[in-house]
This record gives C-alpha cells, sequence and structure tokens, in this order.
C-alpha cells in the first residue's frame, strides 16, 4: 500500500502520469473514460464486490481528476467548496430539505 498523498499531490501524480496522454485525448474522451470508471464502480457495488471497491474508487478519483487538471479545476479548491460541510446550508450534517450537494 502506498503512503497517503494530499488532493494537490494526488492531481500533480495523476498530470505526470497521464497528462500527455489525456490532453491529446480531449476533455469529452477523458469524460467518456471517467463515465466508464463509474459504470465499473457501480458494477462493483451492485454485486457486493468488496474486493474490487477500492480499485474502482481509485480510478474514478484518478479520472476525475485528470478531467480537472484539463479543464483548469484545481482539485483541491473544488474540494474545499465542502470544507465547512454544507454548501448550501454550511452545516454538517446538511439540514437542507431533502437535498444533497
Amino acid at each position: 500500500m502506498q503512503d497517503a498523498v494530499t488532493l494537490k499531490e494526488f492531481q500533480q501524480r495523476i498530470d505526470a502520469t497521464y497528462g500527455v496522454r489525456d490532453r491529446a485525448r480531449g476533455i469529452d474522451g477523458t469524460f467518456r473514460w471517467l463515465v466508464e470508471e463509474v459504470g465499473e464502480l457501480a458494477r462493483a457495488l451492485r454485486e457486493g464486490d468488496g474486493g474490487r471497491l477500492e480499485e474502482e474508487f481509485g480510478d474514478v478519483l484518478a479520472w476525475t481528476v485528470s478531467l480537472a487538471s484539463l479543464c483548469g479545476v484545481d482539485a483541491t479548491r473544488a474540494a474545499a467548496r465542502y470544507a465547512a460541510g454544507c454548501p448550501k446550508c454550511d452545516s454538517a450534517p446538511c439540514v437542507c430539505r431533502g437535498e444533497s450537494g
């Protein structure tokens, strides 16, 4: 198991590893890969395959930060939107009526 990394370090590592390929693929192609990975995560969840969950969550995170990089979005800043809890009601747990982030 690898050491923990910050979200910023993770985004930088993914960009260093796959950035050239992702830029060549473009935003639309990279988004489609993300959607495919979300589908694989959904399948693992439906099948109750706990052994694959960590891998599939990791893949979804990697493709998400890849796409963020292509769009010029700092994932750490994007995640900071939730730093105080719900960005709508500023509470944790959320007290919005029947809504979520």
